[in-house]
């Protein structure tokens, strides 16, 4: 699939992109779902950083992976590239370091423990560069955590066989409201995080999602809380969300 190309972005158009999302989260019918996702997630999330000195974590968004992960005891610095979002985190937590800046041109003081890219490079034009970038950050030894939406997805495939789109990496009209270029394989992330020269050395996933989000509305939380937890028993390339961990070589 052939991702299409959006002018650079800057952080008026990212305050811009806030305010239709992230900043009205009340208007957003399937918040509860995503919600659910992020929450079981952080385990895994914290998990794959264990030991870490120092972490960073591309994006704000609404705050609450960043709570997630800071109520597990991972010392979670946040870069955010719009200047509401960056002073809506300082405002929720008065003492977590918040960098303000493009993740594109971003470098920190001095080599970090690890980098969290969560839902981050199905957003932007070129992901391999951003990766290369990403993981100059890195100590020896450093790891990066990149997830991204997976083509593989079992409501996916089934929309597939439904003939409601004709492939697996077409983009769905949710996915055009959150401003994804590109869902990924777990093989398609595994060549791009590759590319960097970085070492993978897991893979994560989680949400057994058998239909889009907005026919799972009305869904009990119960039920919504299940799918999530069945995840761990299941192979990631059934899930909605895949993961990889990576290490720079020491």
């Amino acid at each position: 699939m052939t991702p299409t190309t959006h002018a650079p972005l800057d952080a008026d158009a990212l305050d811009a992109y806030a305010r239709r999302y992230y900043l009205v989260q009340d208007d957003v019918p399937d918040l509860h779902v995503e919600d659910l996702q992020q929450v079981h997630s952080a385990d895994l999330i914290a998990d794959a950083v264990a030991g870490a000195g120092r972490v960073i974590e591309l994006g704000y968004g609404v705050g609450l992976m960043t709570r997630e992960l800071r109520d597990r005891g991972v010392p979670i610095e946040v870069l955010e590239g719009s200047p509401l979002l960056a002073a809506a985190a300082r405002e929720a937590h008065p003492d977590l370091v918040v960098h303000e800046g493009l993740f594109e041109s971003f470098v920190p003081d001095e080599p970090v423990d690890a980098v969290l890219a969560l839902h981050v490079v199905e957003h932007v034009d070129d992901p391999r560069t951003l990766l290369a970038h990403l993981a100059t950050w890195l100590r020896p030894g450093g790891r990066l955590v990149v997830v991204v939406p997976n083509a593989e997805s079992l409501h996916r495939r089934l929309a597939v066989r439904m003939g409601l789109q004709p492939a697996l990496d077409i983009l769905s009209p949710r996915d055009h409201l959150v401003g994804h270029q590109r869902v990924y394989t777990l093989d398609g992330l595994a060549a791009d995080v590759t590319s960097t020269g970085l070492r993978p050395v897991s893979e994560l996933g989680w949400f057994l999602k058998t239909l889009p989000n907005s026919m799972m509305l009305d869904w009990p939380r119960e039920l919504l809380i299940a799918l999530n937890q069945i995840s761990d028993e299941l192979e990631p390339r059934q899930l909605a969300n895949i993961g990889l961990v990576a290490e720079r070589p020491r």
